[in-house]
């Protein structure tokens, strides 16, 4: 039988040996260093690891996993804090291990359009760094100025490009893995087919920090599209916007991004970096934001002028199209910022539900009537193309989901609209430690079994993220 992590104080011994393996500056137990890796993204949720420690090396973590095994010490692994479920939050104290110190691009293969990196490394450097050599890495959160490759991983993140190339899952072939037990594996090959065993590197990707530490990442790489056209699409009306977006892939045309903003996220994001580049008054209820690109700018103007054509047809309003660099990054800041800017105005508690694209009218409408119904106000965004519709809830007395029995029965109500209409209630965001009540919607007992079993298999005394997706008892 195995045995359970739990949350208990740690011994001067526990903390001697950190500082032996890493070095004293990288352990770290003083109040502020603990306030600071207590928290993430996700709402108003706080709590402190007894310890953080900031390994270098593959071979320290194996070593730090070892022990922890062996004394059945709670890990939490860290990226760029960036989550917004929970994923990194060590609520049961124990060891924080933060992966920041690994932050190197070993490779960049052109030859075989491959880049080979540690998880410590920002999206936005590495996806820099491989643009310097004409090659692309299209998975792009909103947060890719902070948030690692590591966490990426961990989540299989998507973004706005996602409806066109895909997510993380795509592009990664193969993971360096320090397994809960100390041993270190490698999951898969370098190569772009592999049929060869179970597939453990997509097992691996999505899994929230649960069954490993990624320490290496190999991910394949495009060619980088010469060209990309952005317009911005008004609508006097939320449910018609949404209808607009299905319609586009119906014709035939597939963008590269297909974002939904709706107006009050749009008019509080504005006001926060100080943009007038959208336009911004009360008889626009969302914008869509279009982008195409390609090799070919003829013919990418084509295509957006016949989708211009077509957006007609669901009472779009004057259509902007972007001239420039400035005017594109202008645009893709207001989206990017959207989450910050509305969880500062009390929009704490942010769901990320994905449904077929043709459904989007009919979840943003429940997301409206649940609001009605329990007091609250929410705006919607997302990443429309591909129907992951990220629902921000701003409620006059509760700030946070979590624990809260009024917003549970509320978010349930949610969930099960979501999986009534074919979706799912996590598109990239994860489900981490606040949505894990819910899982039970989504999946049933054998499911939710096996995948408790897999755990126990990579993880036999649950010391690594335990609790986060669901509990194992």
């Amino acid at each position: 039988m195995s045995i359970t992590a739990t949350a208990k104080p740690l011994h001067s011994g526990d903390i001697d040996f950190l500082k032996n393996l890493v070095g004293d500056k990288y352990v770290f137990t003083d109040e502020a260093s603990l306030i600071q890796y207590s928290h993430d993204e996700t709402e108003h949720l706080s709590y402190l690891p007894n310890v953080v420690v900031k390994p270098g090396t593959t071979e320290e973590i194996a070593a730090i996993m070892k022990y922890c095994n062996a004394h059945i010490i709670p890990v939490t692994p860290r990226g760029g804090g960036t989550g917004l479920s929970g994923g990194a939050l060590p609520h049961l104290g124990g060891v924080l291990l933060s992966t920041e110190r690994l932050n190197k691009i070993i490779e960049i293969d052109e030859r075989n359009l491959q880049v080979i990196t540690e998880p410590g490394v920002i999206t936005e450097i590495l996806q820099e760094a491989v643009k310097e050599k004409g090659l692309f890495y299209p998975p792009d959160p909103s947060s890719k100025g902070s948030c690692f490759i590591g966490g990426n991983i961990a989540e299989n993140s998507g973004g706005p490009k996602a409806v066109k190339y895909g997510v993380v899952k795509d592009y990664v072939l193969n993971l360096q893995l320090v397994l809960p037990t100390g041993e270190i594996i490698w999951t898969g090959a370098n190569v772009l087919k592999n049929s060869t065993g179970y597939n453990l590197t997509q097992l691996v990707v999505g899994s929230e920090g649960t069954l490993g530490i990624v320490t290496k990442i190999v991910l394949k790489l495009i060619p980088l599209p010469k060209y990309d056209l952005l317009m911005l699409v008004p609508f006097a009306n939320l449910e018609k916007a949404s209808e607009a977006v299905s319609s586009i892939f119906r014709a035939g045309f597939v963008p590269s991004a297909l974002e939904l903003v709706e107006i009050d996220a749009l008019k509080i994001v504005s006001t926060m970096v100080d943009s007038h580049a959208v336009p911004v008054n009360d008889a626009i209820a969302a914008h869509l934001i279009i982008e195409v690109d390609g090799n070919n700018q003829e013919v990418l103007m084509n295509e957006m002028e016949a989708i211009s054509e077509l957006l007609m047809q669901y009472d779009a309003g004057e259509i902007f199209f972007a001239d420039d660099a400035q005017q594109k990054a202008e645009l893709w800041k207001l989206r990017r910022r959207a989450a910050e800017a509305v969880k500062s105005n009390g929009y704490t508690i942010e769901e990320d539900t994905v449904v077929p694209r043709a459904e989007l009218p009919k979840l943003i409408k429940a997301v409206k009537q649940l609001g009605a119904e329990h007091g609250f106000h929410a705006v919607c965004y997302g990443h429309a193309g591909d129907g992951n519709l990220h629902i921000r809830i701003n409620h006059p007395t509760i700030k946070n989901s979590y624990g809260n029995e009024e917003m549970t029965t509320i978010l349930r109500k949610l969930f099960e609209i979501v999986h009534g209409l074919g979706g799912i209630i996590s598109g990239e965001h994860g489900i981490g430690l606040i949505q894990k009540s819910y899982m039970d919607i989504v999946f049933d007992a054998v499911s939710l079994n096996i995948m408790r079993n897999i755990k126990k298999a990579f993880d036999p005394n649950n010391i690594l993220n335990p609790g986060k997706i669901f509990d194992l008892n």
